[in-house]
């Protein structure tokens, strides 16, 4: 018999907030600002690994794929655009908070995202409020899909591999949490993501579940 959960493990990026900074929004900026997406996205692989790990700040990382050459733009209007990107996917947010209420269960972000982009997202949307810890790359200077974030994340909720359930929309990620005997869901919308919660023992009546799923 599986023991019960006492943790979900979650992603923030595409499960409870759209996507931070993805090749979406750097197509978007490339074409707001008039600059040269495929250089922009060059520049960014190159050192986005440092930049997630918390080792490089936002200027700085703006200053080796942006402002590497004189723009018409300042930084801080660029900066603004990315962080103004950001969206809430309202229905997973209540979703989680009902369970955490319900279940009594510990919330622990596990987010490989960039320490000002992050912390503006946490702030904005009300994270802090409801997920107990953040085991983000930019603070934790590791980042998916290294297993010792998700052996970080277990040990800060102290919960047992079997005793949590890892939530990410990216299938590798979920794969490498449950070769760590991590229960996984890869979300793929709130319809699909309830549903597997309820067969691990996280269901909800119908009066407390959340409406209409925004990833439909």
């Amino acid at each position: 018999m599986a023991e019960p959960v006492t943790t979900l493990l979650l992603d923030i990026g595409g499960v409870l907030l759209t996507n931070g900074w993805d090749r979406h929004l750097r197509r978007r900026a490339a074409d707001r600002f008039g600059i040269d997406y495929e250089e922009l996205n060059e520049r960014h692989h190159l050192t986005f690994d440092t930049y997630e790990v918390g080792k490089l700040s936002l200027g700085e990382y703006l200053a080796r794929t942006v402002f590497y050459r004189e723009r018409t733009f300042t930084p801080d209007a660029f900066r603004d655009f990315m962080f103004g990107q950001s969206r809430p996917f309202p229905e997973m947010i209540e979703l989680v908070r009902t369970l955490k209420e319900r279940y009594r269960l510990k919330l622990v972000a596990v987010s490989n995202e960039a320490r000002e982009l992050t912390s503006h997202r946490i702030g904005s949307f009300g994270l802090a409020d409801f997920i107990d810890a953040f085991i983000c790359s930019c603070f934790v200077h590791v980042r998916k899909p290294d297993a010792d974030i998700y052996r970080l994340a277990l040990d800060v909720a102290q919960a047992q591999p079997q005793q949590a359930i890892y939530i990410d929309d990216r299938a590798m990620f979920v794969d490498v949490a449950h070769g760590l005997g991590i229960r996984g869901i890869h979300h793929t919308g709130i319809k699909p993501t309830r549903a597997l919660l309820a067969g691990f023992g996280l269901a909800l009546g119908a009066e407390e579940l959340p409406g209409r799923d925004e990833n439909e």
